[in-house]
């Protein structure tokens, strides 16, 4: 199994826009993704921090997904505080 974690910060006038966006324009898409297992976003609402994880049955299937995930993230542009890490 694989795990990819990535980190953000978003204003805290942007945070529930961006869990919004989250919910309804990412979380639906990975179950469409050979291999995918469970996601989950972490918020603390104080610092405007987020943690998004995603689980993989393998690596080969990880690796697929890589191009998948960079256009999940090019959808929080505008609204990230700093870039993701």
């Amino acid at each position: 199994m694989c795990v990819r974690v990535v980190r953000a910060r978003f204003a805290p006038d942007r945070l529930d826009e961006a869990i919004r966006l989250w919910r309804e324009a990412v979380a639906p898409t990975p179950r469409q993704q050979p291999g995918f297992k469970n996601a989950r976003l972490l918020v603390q609402r104080e610092t405007g921090q987020v943690m998004s994880m995603d689980l993989w049955e393998t690596d080969v299937d990880f690796q697929t997904s890589v191009a998948w995930n960079a256009a999940q993230l090019a959808k929080f542009a505008a609204l990230f505080a700093a870039p993701p890490w």
